[in-house]
Parts: structure tokens; C-alpha cells; sequence
């Protein structure tokens, strides 16, 4: 099928998908859901181990990952390949890969190469752990990341020893900070008229990601130890009790403090000397604690939310997988769309960011192996005989 844009916003645009794993599709992502005419380069599944994804390909994670996009199947191991890339190379905007930094060179698919042939090319780039240093061509992962990048060791309860957060993040906000870093990119081609190589890692995203917990030891020369489910340095802020489960309260500076107190009619907590400012709160957080617990554990979490939502007080459900989904309020924002993959209609989410005239959208489900390579070949101007001359070949 011809390019269907799954919004005008960047339907300009021509990326090449060099991606495996999460990272790299996570940033190719965000520009085929913005439009983006993406073309996801494969190997060729008649190719010994080549249809990596097997059954999967029509799985949840895949269609997930992989929907608006076009597939092409090229065998890059074959130089002859290499040089049908380079083809398209020259008439495209972005290529993103995420191969170890050693690995694009040995294929010749570099930077450096692919700039040669279009210098305006914007070149992105996600590695384990960058692309200079000496652990430049060790494999990443994502959990390690989270482990060297310090997340694992204030994540979970105290004394608890290293716990892994639940969902790739670091593959998602490398991801999503290539992307960012991509569209820079792309706004400053449009004043010097040249491409730049953009780069990051799982380790420097996840160091970025601490934020705060960051600062507190480079400025502070502070070790954040794990802190459960509170927050480190809010307090009161974190999970209390009720009659029927267990709800997040965050009662965070002295205004919010008290609104919280008069709500749930506990003024005198305001007045007690061992919760009356926030430095006494923080030394007393325990305690503090269970005087809230022993108020929230006698009625129900619903019951909690109404009366601090409507005293303005942050406040909320601590919700399964499948209630998030259920709830009225998610069902209204629209965050999910059906569409029909290969395998049947399937629920996908939507991208969390809305444009009011240039709407994202799913226009098209997770492409099967190939299944785009003779009509996208045919518009970089492959003739009908090169493309059967390369297919015979095995190079596609």
C-alpha cells in the first residue's frame, strides 16, 4: 500500500528504521505516528534466522511498537544491499539505528558513510552505553542501565536491596529522547541546510532521568537510599490504607498540608509540634504516617478521593492494569485507538501529546516482513528488473 500518513504534521518526511529491541522503534515511533513516511528496513525473511519476529510479529509488543510504518526487507550482510540502502539513503530525511557503534561501521552504514551521500541527513543513533568510552561496544539492556544508571538502588523499600521499575523506561526515554533530539535537529537544518549525527544512550538517558536524585548527590553530595513509597523529600506523599485497598495522597507544602488536615478533620495535626512545618514532618515521617493511616483506614478509597479532590488536595486510586483502561475519565481522553491489524482488530494507545490541528492518529497496523519492499523500491526508482534481479538474488 502507498504511504497512508497517519497525520499532515510530518508527512514530509522520509525515515529509514534501522531499529531493533525497544529503544530505536520507541523513537521511530513518534515520527510515524506524527506522519512520517517510515520504512522499516528487515532482513529478508527467506534469509537463514531472517524473520526474527516469527509469530510474535502479529503479538500485542509488536504491533505496539511497529504500527505506521512500511516494511522493506534488505539483506545488509550482502554489500549489494548495503548499496540498495545507500539508494534510499539519498533521498531520505532520518535514519535512526541502534546497532553497537562497532557494528554500523564493520556494515558500512555509519554516519559518515550515509553523509557522503546526502548531507542533509539527519543521522540518530541509540547505543547501551554511547558511542565513545571503553564500554562503547558492550550490548544494552535495559534493565542494566537501570542498575548502572543508579535507578534500581532507590527504587523499592528501604533496605529492600535493588529492584527493577516495572516497565522499560530507559529503553522508552532514550527513545523518546532521540526523538527530541531528532526534531532539534531537524528545526536547525532549516537555517544552515546540513545534517548532523544525533546520539544518545540507555546510561546517559537514565542518569538524565534521575533529575532531583541526580542533584542531590552532584550538589549536595547526598546518596538518596531507597525510600519505598514515599517521596524522598515530600512529606506527607505516598501510599495510605483505606477500609477496601490503597490510595496515593500527596499533601505536599503547607497550604496543600492544610487543606489536607481541615478535609479529613484532623486539624489538629496542624498545630502538633512534630508535624506543624515541613522540616519537622520530614524528621517525624513515620509517625506521621500512621496518624494518617489510623484516619484513612476507616472509610473507603473512593470515599477518600471524592472528599480530597474536592478539597483540592492531589489525590488518587492505585489502579491494576485493566482498571486504568475502565475508568470513565481515561475512556473520555481518549488514549487508545482500534484499528485492524493482519491478526484481527486489535486496542492500541495513542500518542499522549495532542495537536489541534495536526492530530496523530493509527493509520496503519505493524507491517509483515517486506510486505512494502517492491512499491517502495519502485518510488526511490528501482526499475521492475532491478527489483526482480535483487529478489532473486536473495538481496531482498
Amino acid at each position: 500500500m502507498p504511504h497512508t500518513p497517519a497525520s499532515p504534521a510530518l508527512s514530509d518526511l522520509v525515515v529509514l528504521d534501522l531499529t531493533r529491541a525497544r529503544a530505536g522503534p520507541t523513537a521511530v515511533r513518534q515520527f510515524a505516528d506524527w506522519g512520517a513516511d517510515v520504512i522499516k528496513v528487515e532482513i529478508p525473511a527467506a534469509i537463514e534466522g531472517g524473520d526474527v519476529m516469527g509469530s510474535a510479529r502479529h503479538g500485542s509488543d509488536f504491533q505496539n511498537l511497529q504500527r505506521n510504518k512500511r516494511s522493506i526487507s534488505i539483506n545488509l550482510k550482502d554489500p549489494d544491499g548495503v548499496e540498495v540502502l545507500k539508494r534510499l539513503v539519498a533521498k531520505a530525511d532520518i535514519v535512526i539505528e541502534n546497532y553497537r557503534p562497532g557494528v554500523k561501521h564493520r556494515l558500512g552504514i555509519d554516519y559518515d558513510t550515509f553523509k557522503a551521500i546526502n548531507p542533509r541527513l539527519i543521522y540518530g543513533s541509540i547505543s547501551g552505553f554511547g558511542q565513545h568510552g571503553p564500554y562503547r561496544d558492550r550490548p544494552g539492556f535495559d534493565q542494566i542501565a537501570q542498575g548502572m544508571g543508579g535507578l534500581m538502588s532507590i527504587t523499592g523499600m528501604p533496605g529492600q536491596g535493588p529492584v527493577r521499575v516495572g516497565i522499560p523506561i530507559d529503553d522508552l526515554c532514550a527513545g523518546i529522547f532521540l526523538a527530541s533530539g531528532i526534531l532539534v535537529a531537524l528545526h536547525e537544518r532549516e537555517k544552515s541546510g546540513e545534517g548532523q549525527w544525533v546520539h544518545t544512550s540507555l546510561l546517559q538517558a537514565q542518569m538524565f532521568m534521575l533529575d532531583f536524585q541526580a542533584a542531590r548527590w552532584l550538589i549536595d553530595k547526598d546518596v538518596p537510599p531507597q525510600a519505598g513509597n514515599n517521596h524522598p523529600m515530600i512529606i506527607p506523599q505516598g501510599v495510605f490504607e483505606t477500609s477496601d485497598g490503597h490510595i496515593n495522597i500527596a499533601a505536599a507544602g503547607q497550604v496543600i498540608w492544610k487543606r489536607f488536615c481541615i478535609a479529613v478533620d484532623a486539624e489538629h495535626l496542624l498545630e502538633h509540634p512534630d508535624y506543624k512545618l515541613p522540616e519537622s514532618r520530614s524528621a517525624n515521617r513515620d509517625a506521621l504516617g500512621e496518624e494518617i493511616a489510623k484516619i484513612t483506614r476507616t472509610k473507603s478509597s473512593q470515599h477518600w478521593i471524592e472528599l480530597l479532590a474536592e478539597a483540592s488536595v492531589p489525590c488518587g486510586p492505585i489502579y491494576s492494569i485493566d482498571q486504568v483502561f475502565t475508568d470513565d475519565h481515561v475512556q473520555q481522553l481518549g488514549a487508545t485507538q482500534k484499528i485492524n491489524s493482519h491478526a484481527g482488530e486489535i486496542e492500541v494507545l495513542t500518542q499522549p501529546v495532542a495537536l489541534d490541528r495536526t492530530p496523530g492518529t493509527i493509520s496503519a497496523p505493524a507491517p509483515e516482513n517486506g510486505e512494502h519492499t517492491d512499491e517502495v523500491l519502485a518510488s526511490f526508482g528501482f526499475s521492475p528488473d532491478d527489483i526482480a534481479s535483487l529478489r532473486d538474488r536473495n538481496v531482498i
